[in-house]
C-alpha cells in the first residue's frame, strides 16, 4: 500500500480528543503567562528614563519601529506555535513550539512595555521595516503576497504590504485544518521562512538601535532564530521535506 503524501491535511473528521482540548487549554495559560512575563521585563526599563538619562526614542526611530513590527512579526510565530502545541504528532516539534511560544510572546511583552513607557502607540501606522533600509531586508519591504492582504493594517492608501517571511491567510487556514505528521512538515516550513524574514530586521536593529535594551533584545532574537532555524532544518530532512522559498 503506497504511503500517504507527508504534506497533504488530513481528511478525517474531527473528534472531541480531550487531549486536544487539554492542550489547548495549557497552550492558552502559557501565553497569557509569557505575554504578561515580558510586559513586566518591558517596565524594567523605566530606569532608563528617569533621572539624567536620554529622553524615550522618536516616533521614527530604529527602536521604535523594531518594537513594533517585530511584535506584528513574533505575534504570527506564536499564532502558529500555539496551533504545533495541539496538533503536531513529533515531539520534538511540539518542543520546538513551547520555546518559541514562551520566548517570543515574552519578548512581545517587553517591546510593548517599552512604547508604553515611551508614549509610542503598540503598532506603527505607515508601511512596515520604514526604520531600516530596502537592501537590509529580505527581498523588497514593498513586496506583495497574494492572500495576505486581508490581515494587514490599513492606511489610507490602501492595506500595509506585510514582512518578509510571514504567512498567508491562505496558508494558515490550511496549516489549522493540518494534523500529526502532515501539519509537522508544513509548520517547520513556514516557521523556518518566518524566521528567515525576521533575522535580518533583527540584525539591524542589533546594529543600530541607540537604546542599549533593545540592541540586547534584538541580538538575543538573532542567536535564538538562528539556531531554531538550523534544528528546523534538520527536521525537515529527517522527514524528507525541502524548506519553503523566502516570499
Amino acid at each position: 500500500m503506497a504511503e500517504p503524501n507527508p504534506v497533504q491535511a488530513s481528511t478525517e473528521p474531527g473528534h472531541d480528543d480531550p487531549r486536544r482540548r487539554y492542550r489547548a487549554v495549557t497552550t492558552g495559560l502559557i501565553v497569557v503567562i509569557a505575554l504578561l512575563a515580558g510586559i513586566l521585563a518591558g517596565f524594567w526599563i523605566k530606569g532608563w528614563l528617569d533621572g539624567d538619562n536620554p529622553p524615550p526614542p522618536s516616533a521614527d526611530s530604529v527602536d521604535v519601529g523594531f518594537a513594533q513590527d517585530m511584535s506584528v512579526h513574533h505575534s504570527q510565530a506564536v499564532e502558529m506555535s500555539a496551533m504545533a502545541l495541539a496538533n503536531a504528532a513529533d515531539p520534538a516539534v511540539r518542543t520546538l513550539a513551547y520555546d518559541v511560544v514562551t520566548t517570543q510572546q515574552s519578548q512581545v511583552g517587553t517591546m510593548q512595555g517599552w512604547l508604553n513607557l515611551w508614549d509610542r502607540p503598540p503598532l506603527g501606522s505607515g508601511p512596515y521595516m520604514q526604520w531600516m533600509p530596502t537592501d537590509s531586508a529580505t527581498g523588497s519591504m514593498q513586496h506583495s503576497m497574494p492572500g495576505m492582504e486581508g490581515d494587514m493594517s490599513t492606511t489610507g492608501s490602501g492595506p500595509r504590504q506585510p514582512m518578509p517571511g510571514m504567512a498567508t491567510t491562505t496558508e494558515l487556514d490550511e496549516l489549522r485544518k493540518m494534523t500529526g505528521p502532515a501539519f509537522d512538515v508544513r509548520y517547520l516550513q513556514l516557521l523556518l521562512r518566518h524566521h528567515q524574514g525576521g533575522i535580518p530586521m533583527a540584525q539591524y536593529a542589533a546594529d543600530n538601535a541607540s537604546v542599549p535594551a533593545v540592541a540586547a533584545l534584538a541580538r538575543q532574537i538573532v542567536n535564538t532564530q538562528e539556531a531554531e532555524s538550523t534544528a528546523i532544518r534538520q527536521l525537515l530532512e529527517t522527514k524528507g521535506a525541502q524548506p519553503l522559498p523566502m516570499n
